[in-house]
């Protein structure tokens, strides 16, 4: 019964670390990355259409990101769902791709984007916890426990916990180094 509330914590704690690392992804850099457009839905034939279905993904260059639509009809629907979903970017159409110049970023933004980057991971980190409360107080309330045995789940769950606070912290340094590359 233990077991089975443990790997549940697992998993969950997995989930939490996997979503603070797409929220990583989709905080831009001064590099392009096509993970910055996972967010853009496109209004194509009147139904809001993820912008991944519509088009594929090539980076040139490190701070050019080309658009090529499958469809030529909706090259300006694409192009004004990437204005407005207010990324920063300036799409350019030249009929048959939309190009994407990610301009450099000023040392006032890096320091505005780290300070989000770490935002996001103390999120992360309290979606950890607030697991490993939940959890905590499942296996305390479980009938025909002994208390050894609560105290190992407690011990188990909290190296958990620390193994899950670790990876976002690696996440963290990695997107902070990432920010501060110039």
């Amino acid at each position: 019964m233990v077991k089975a509330v443990l790997d549940e914590a697992q998993l969950k704690m997995d989930l939490a670390v996997e979503h603070t690392a797409q929220e990583f992804g989709n905080i831009r850099t001064g590099r392009a990355n096509p993970g910055i457009l996972n967010r853009v839905t496109v209004d194509y034939y009147g139904t809001q259409t993820p912008l991944n279905q519509l088009a594929g993904f090539a980076v040139p260059d490190a701070r050019m990101l080309v658009v090529q639509p499958y469809d030529k009809t909706a090259m300006e629907a694409i192009e004004r769902a990437i204005s407005e979903a207010n990324l920063g970017l300036n799409p350019s159409n030249d009929g048959n791709v939309i190009r994407l110049a990610f301009p450099a970023l000023t040392e006032e933004r890096r320091k505005e984007l780290i300070r989000i980057v770490r935002n996001t991971a103390e999120d992360g980190r309290i979606s950890v916890r607030n697991v490993r409360r939940q959890v905590k107080d499942e296996v305390e309330g479980l009938d025909d426990i002994s208390e050894d045995d609560v105290r190992r789940a407690e011990k188990a769950l909290q190296n958990l916990t620390d193994a899950s606070v670790g990876r976002i912290d690696s996440l963290l340094a990695h997107k902070e180094e990432e920010l501060l590359e110039v």
